[in-house]
This record gives C-alpha cells, sequence and structure tokens, in this order.
C-alpha cells in the first residue's frame, strides 16, 4: 500500500517540476534583454473639438458618432441666412463705392479740362499784354481763375482717393462676412474618427460650442513613465515597440517622439536612493503614420498594452518583439495593435530585466 502511495507521491511531484520548469522556460524566453526597458500603457490618440466661432443655428450635421472622417471633410453645416443678408448689404455698399469713384473721376476729368484751358488763356494774355490789348486786371483775374481750377482739381482728386478708400473699406466688410459665412461650414481639421456628437440640429451653438468630438488618427501613441535612470538615456527618434494585451504575439514599431523635461512622481524632498527611484519621465511612443493609415479602420484607443525602448542603441529586439506588423497588401490580411481578433496563443507576459515599475498613463490629452 505504501508503495503504491509513493508511487503517486513520485508521480505528483515529477508533474509539478515538470510544470514549473515549463513555465520557467517560458518566462527565459520572453525577458528582455539589458539594454530594453519596459512600461505599461494604452493605446491613445489626441482629442479635436470641432467648434463655431459664432452664435449661429446648427442647420445640418452631417456625421455621426464612429464615422471615420478625413481631412477637410464637411461635418456641420450652420444656418447662415442672417449673415448671407448682412453679405448683401456689403456687396450693395461696394457697388455704390464703386459708383461714387467713377463720379468723382469723371469730375477730375472736367476740372482737368478747365485747368488746360485756364492755361492756355493766361497764356495767350501774356503774350497780349506788353502790346496793351490786354490790361494787366484781365491778365490778373485769368491767372486767378488757373490757381482756383488748379486747386478744385486738387479737391476733387482728393475726393477720388476718399472713394478709393471708402471701396476698399466695403470690400474689406464682404471679405470679412464671407469669412464667416465660410466659417459657418465646419470641416474636420484632422483625419479621425468621431468620438462625440455634441450638438442636434436646431440647437444654437455659443461662441466656441462644440458640435463634435473628434479622436485625431494622424497622431496614434502610446506613453509609458520609466525611471530616471533609463529616461536619461534615451533621445527623440529611439526606435521602440508596442504591443497591446489581447494580441502579445504581434508587435508595431515606432519611435520615440517625446520625452517629458521634468520628472513624475517627485516628492518634495529627495534625500536617498529609493526617493530618487520614484523620480518617473513620461516617455511617448508614435507609430507611424504609414501603418495606422493601413489600419485605421481597426485602431481603437484605450486599448492596453506595453511599450518597449532601447536604452542602449546597441541592444537587440527578442525575437517576439521582431514580429513586426506591416501594412498588407490587403487590409483584413492582418490585425494591428487595438483590433478586435483574439491571439492565436497567449504567452506570458514580458518580464524587463531593469525592473521597470509599471505605471499608468493619464487619460487622452486634448487639443481645441
Amino acid at each position: 500500500m505504501w508503495k503504491k502511495q509513493l508511487t503517486w507521491i513520485l508521480l505528483a511531484a515529477a508533474v509539478a517540476a515538470g510544470f514549473f520548469a515549463y513555465r520557467y522556460w517560458q518566462s527565459l524566453k520572453t525577458v528582455l534583454p539589458a539594454g530594453i526597458a519596459c512600461g505599461n500603457g494604452r493605446v491613445e490618440a489626441k482629442l479635436v473639438d470641432v467648434a463655431a466661432k459664432e452664435p449661429l443655428r446648427v442647420k445640418q450635421i452631417l456625421v455621426d458618432e464612429g464615422d471615420l472622417v478625413e481631412r477637410g471633410l464637411v461635418l456641420v453645416r450652420l444656418d447662415t441666412n442672417t449673415l448671407r443678408a448682412e453679405l448683401a448689404e456689403a456687396e450693395a455698399n461696394v457697388a455704390s463705392a464703386r459708383e461714387q469713384e467713377t463720379v468723382v473721376r469723371s469730375g477730375i476729368v472736367k476740372k482737368k479740362s478747365e485747368v488746360d484751358l485756364a492755361v492756355v488763356e493766361l497764356e495767350r494774355a501774356g503774350k497780349l499784354l506788353p502790346s496793351g490789348a490786354v490790361s494787366q486786371e484781365e491778365y490778373d483775374r485769368r491767372s486767378t481763375y488757373l490757381d482756383v481750377a488748379r486747386a478744385a482739381m486738387a479737391e476733387e482728386e482728393a475726393k477720388l482717393r476718399t472713394a478709393q478708400q471708402q471701396a476698399k473699406a466695403a470690400e474689406a466688410a464682404v471679405a470679412t462676412i464671407q469669412t464667416r459665412i465660410d466659417d459657418a461650414t465646419l470641416k474636420s481639421p484632422v483625419r479621425g474618427r468621431v468620438l462625440y456628437r455634441l450638438a442636434e440640429v436646431g440647437e444654437v451653438l455659443a461662441p466656441g460650442g462644440k458640435a463634435l468630438t473628434l479622436v485625431n488618427l494622424e497622431d496614434v501613441y502610446m506613453e509609458i513613465f520609466l525611471p530616471s535612470q533609463q529616461a536619461a538615456r534615451l533621445t527623440v527618434g529611439t526606435e521602440a515597440r508596442i504591443t497591446v494585451d489581447h494580441a502579445p504575439g504581434r508587435a508595431a514599431a515606432g519611435h520615440v517622439s517625446f520625452i517629458s523635461p521634468e520628472a513624475q512622481f517627485t516628492p518634495k524632498q529627495v534625500e536617498t536612493h529609493s526617493e530618487r527611484d520614484k523620480l518617473m519621465f513620461r516617455v511617448k511612443i508614435r507609430v507611424p503614420e504609414e501603418l495606422v493609415s493601413a489600419y485605421i479602420e481597426r485602431i481603437k484607443t484605450g486599448v492596453r498594452g506595453m511599450g518597449y525602448v532601447k536604452v542602449d542603441p546597441s541592444a537587440v529586439w527578442p525575437d517576439w518583439l521582431e514580429n513586426l506588423l506591416a501594412p498588407p497588401v490587403h487590409p483584413v490580411d492582418q490585425a494591428p495593435p487595438g483590433a478586435g481578433e483574439p491571439p492565436a496563443a497567449n504567452p506570458p507576459a514580458p518580464v524587463s530585466a531593469t525592473d521597470a515599475p509599471a505605471v499608468e498613463p493619464g487619460p487622452p490629452s486634448r487639443t481645441d
């Protein structure tokens, strides 16, 4: 009996030893080599608000939540009836100013003719004055008439300049109102996806009132936090990798696009080595735009994952971080980080040899 029990005990011990040996072997496969640091994060993108510049009523909303939009696409049209009435008035003022300018130009032509005639008559009188055919009084009268004609012409020229300035002001008013009308057609400033629809048809938006919020898919990234010793060795442009939790067998190549110039989580007084280890720096890993474009229909922000960076340029990526996504021939051939396809296998989470602490970043940043 005791032999049978001993056999079962030995068998259980062998199974347990085999299990732990397999787990240890698997962990060795995913240990990061020296010179590579990692941190957890999530796929993120900036938020962009589509807002009105002045109070206008929403006339038409052409997109809904979840729609993919291209840069320059018309998203919202606001009611511009009042502005178009102002535009018609301003255009009428331009026409009136141009007519006034034409009238003044005609007056200048008339005054110039009078000046030319006065010059001729004065010259003729000057020639006849020595012979006594024209009196000195007549000569002085013609001289005065020439001065008056020249002054009248100068006055008309001043009126012309005034009319020209009035015409330019009227045209500027037209351009201003036309710009306001153009601004009432809200277009997408980026290539992205509609996250929130914040207004409905018929509502009046206040100045700066938001109609839509977009996720900017032209700048997809992951933010991780690294200790000061690792962050100090990084430079912008450093090679990086991104993986997501639901598809750990694939990685996306990226590069470091930002390193915070100041530490996060800094204690008030830094005195010991353990306290200095609490200094964390935010590092942004950007996904190449061509890769985002290839998988833009599947990109989802908020997906959790890991970011890896080379703190030593001579470090070599492990094999499981070299299984890179590439723009496919057909977009459905492969699944990017953030896509909804389940992984074929679920290997153990990678263990960093540098034992970098895992810190979750904050919510996506916003640009208005």
